[in-house]
């Protein structure tokens, strides 16, 4: 029996050190093999280049950043962005997006909504709290919450946007001097509500400032880009989409299907964006929707935010990054184009957010003026948090 006792002891031991190995090793194998960038020798800035890219105000779109299990605040070996990587671009403002259910495979063409999700999978190796297994609004509100604590940690660093008055501040410091970092909350997919109207309010009141109603499969609000039915947008997500207006949250038609964005055209009383994407004239594929509806978007006063990733733009070399984002600005005009990385979410780049002056260098050598540089980088991203986003 003392035998017995001491091999179900042994086993015991074991099974707690291989569950420790997995929770300690498995998120960062985990993420060196999703969110790659390419080696490559130091890129070439011009003085002009390093000039120009530090007198910009730079703003992205969409980064997954908050979906991995690192400390924001440290400078990381992994993945695409942190804070002092963040603060060596120059970047003065950072979407940082919810991920709350994404099909195994992630694949552009067609994905079934009870497709395998491995963020449920990602959420048990990462240790996540238990509520956040079975509740997709548990999962964003918990990212969310690492945001805050980030920013209260060292609110020298970073600050979180919630408002006009939270946009002014991190300006005027940076035009002070500081390298503070604005960071705003969004979600991916708006499926994330768990079917519940009200938790529009539920994130709102949680910070959540940017949401997109669509991620890579169909759900309650209506048809995805990469679903199986290519609809509209449903009854329950003309409700969503309205709640949304009234709070003034920036509306994401990014992995919408074609029709959801012209019912959300439709229906909104202000411009939207297009958070990280191609265009389909540049990068003709599954992932980028018709330039027809691009100008659609455009000539509402919308925004979109050009990705630094293949399935987007076709090849991810920082002369090519150029080149798509100089393609939108002939194709929309300069005051309609952002940058939307789509950082940390699963993506093969050739640089991080630290090498953003490359992308000014390349602009640069693309011909683009100073003016429609500086609009790119952050100014038209600026120009709309300005209108859209509440006043305090």
């Amino acid at each position: 029996m003392k035998l017995v006792k001491r091999g179900l002891a042994v086993l015991v031991v074991l099974a707690v050190l291989v569950v420790g190995g997995v929770l300690i090793f498995a998120p960062a194998v985990l993420e060196d093999g999703m969110n790659v960038v390419q080696p490559h020798d130091p890129y070439d800035i011009s003085d002009d280049a390093k000039a120009l890219h530090a007198r910009l105000i730079i703003g992205d779109w969409h980064a997954d950043s908050l979906l991995w299990k690192r400390d924001l605040l440290t400078r990381s070996d992994r993945g695409h962005v942190d804070i002092p990587r963040l603060q060596a671009g120059n970047v003065a403002l950072q979407v940082f997006t919810t991920v709350t259910k994404s099909p195994s495979g992630l694949n552009y063409d067609e994905n079934a909504a009870d497709a395998p999700d491995d963020i449920t999978l990602l959420s048990l190796v990462q240790a996540w709290p238990p509520g956040t297994w079975g509740s997709l609004l548990k999962r964003a509100l918990y990212q969310g919450r690492k945001l805050h604590d980030f920013a209260a940690e060292d609110p020298s660093a970073l600050k979180v946007v919630k408002s006009r008055k939270d946009l002014e501040e991190v300006l005027a410091r940076r035009a002070g001097g500081d390298t503070i970092v604005g960071g705003m909350l969004g979600i991916e997919g708006a499926h994330a509500l768990d079917g519940d109207v009200d938790n529009v309010d539920t994130l709102y009141a949680a910070g959540f400032r940017v949401m997109s109603l669509q991620h890579f499969f169909d759900n309650r609000l209506g048809g995805s880009l990469h679903g199986v039915k290519q609809g509209g947008l449903t009854d329950f997500g003309r409700a969503v989409l309205r709640r949304m207006l009234e709070h003034r949250i920036v509306i994401d038609v990014s992995h919408s299907s074609a029709k959801v964005v012209e019912d959300v055209l439709e229906m909104a009383d202000r411009p939207i964006i297009v958070s990280h994407t191609g265009m389909y004239g540049h990068c003709p594929g599954p992932r980028n929707i018709p330039d027809s509806l691009m100008k659609r978007i455009a000539d509402a006063g919308g925004v979109i935010g050009i990705g630094y990733w293949e399935g987007a733009i076709c090849k991810t070399a920082p002369e090519n990054v150029a080149d798509a984002i100089v393609y939108a600005v002939k194709t929309l005009g300069e005051n309609h184009v952002s940058l939307g990385s789509d950082y940390d979410g699963t993506v093969t780049t050739t640089f991080d957010t630290s090498e953003l002056a490359v992308v000014t260098q390349e602009l640069i050598n693309a011909g683009l003026s100073e003016s429609a540089i500086r609009k790119v980088m952050g100014g038209n991203m600026v120009r709309m948090l300005r209108q859209q986003l509440p006043d305090q």
